[in-house]
């Protein structure tokens, strides 16, 4: 399968700044911040397209459906980061938001070589999956232009799963192979090509929006509460049992025994709820 590649993708354009190693310590810090200023702006504009897409996943995912990342290299640590809070977060199963990354789990530590270079990789390891119509896949990639993901877009597409993509570049190959395609186009890095930088803040965010947003809608939130978290250290044991005694308006024994007793706080809060009428 043939990718047709962009000549000069947004994220590969020259840095604003120039004799990076001549500047102080100082100078470094305040420069990357002020690019990093941008970022949000320019994820400010692709909220339409991104309010679109989640309609779409809680769609498929109030159906039985998954959500599926594919990505390379920093981009597709992002996605396999993503999809592995959701369960502790938000309480759901580990298989119903999935990560995969060009080159494997070994990738997330190590960079594989010519992993992403390979376009029928990605749909090989969907199969795995055995992913279907009833499922979305995204793709990530800061250029838009990453074989790997582009032939994973276009296989689930040839075969009727639906596609969105998150990428930091105008007209890329990867948002005109994607029926759903979010871009935020945040302009050179600091470091001319590192897009670790801003354009994979860009893409954190972007993620952080999707999955809390889909999580929110599918009901994995109350008022303001992560209920459904799992309760997998001290830390959030003690945050269940706050969550318990402002809801419940008990004190911290009652609470923390509440928590013990059903083993999370939405269980605890709704079987509580005609004790303490």
């Amino acid at each position: 399968m043939a990718v047709k590649m962009k000549k000069n993708p947004d994220t590969e354009r020259s840095s604003n700044y120039n004799d990076l190693e001549k500047m102080s310590t100082t100078e470094l810090l305040t420069n990357i911040n002020e690019e990093d200023k941008s970022v949000p702006k320019s994820v400010e504009k692709q909220i339409p397209a991104i309010q679109i897409l989640v309609d779409i996943i809680v769609s498929k995912m109030e159906n039985g459906g998954r959500l599926f990342y594919i990505g390379a290299g920093t981009s597709g640590r992002l996605g396999v980061l993503d999809a592995s809070e959701c369960p502790p977060t938000f309480g759901v199963t580990d298989d119903m938001v999935i990560g995969l990354i060009a080159g494997g789990d070994t990738a997330l530590r190590n960079a594989v070589e010519n992993a992403e270079d390979d376009t029928q990789q990605a749909w090989k390891d969907l199969q795995k999956y055995k992913i279907s119509k009833e499922d979305i896949l995204v793709g990530i990639a800061a250029s838009g232009t990453t074989p790997y993901v582009i032939g994973g877009i276009k296989d689930a597409r040839d075969n009727g799963i639906v596609t969105g993509c998150i990428t930091c570049s105008s007209g890329s190959p990867l948002a005109e192979a994607s029926e759903y395609p979010i871009e935020v186009v945040t302009g050179p890095e600091f470091v001319t090509g590192s897009t670790r930088m801003k354009a994979g803040t860009a893409q954190k965010l972007v993620l952080n929006m999707i999955s809390t947003s889909v999580m929110i809608k599918l009901g994995r939130v109350k008022g303001n509460k992560m209920v459904d978290m799992q309760l997998s250290n001290k830390k959030l044991v003690g945050r269940g049992t706050r969550m318990i005694m402002e809801e419940l308006d008990v004190d911290e024994a009652k609470a923390a025994d509440l928590l013990k007793k059903y083993g999370s706080v939405r269980k605890a809060v709704s079987n509580s709820k005609n004790e303490f009428k």
